[in-house]
């Protein structure tokens, strides 16, 4: 996966449910020692949803750029869906 500010990463899908509509996935390589995410969508009413996107990652010492970026995807979904 290629991000906006440029990194890359390789991203191994671990499971993708369509009955809860739950993927997840773990990245591998610089700068993770660990990491492993999943994104949920979950129904408000009939036009409206709320996603959940869960980031479990090491080291501490990133998790700031990484929340960043994890922003940025979503206000980019965001403003996809609602176009």
């Amino acid at each position: 996966m290629t991000f906006a500010n440029g990194m890359t990463i390789r991203e191994i899908i671990v499971d993708v449910d369509d009955q809860t509509c739950r993927h997840s996935w773990s990245a591998r390589g610089e700068p993770f020692t660990h990491h492993n995410a999943s994104l949920q969508v979950f129904a408000e009413d009939e036009n409206t949803c709320r996603l959940v996107w869960i980031a479990d990652l090491m080291p501490n010492e990133i998790v700031g750029a990484i929340a960043e970026m994890i922003e940025k995807g979503l206000s980019t979904m965001k403003a996809t869906l609602e176009a």
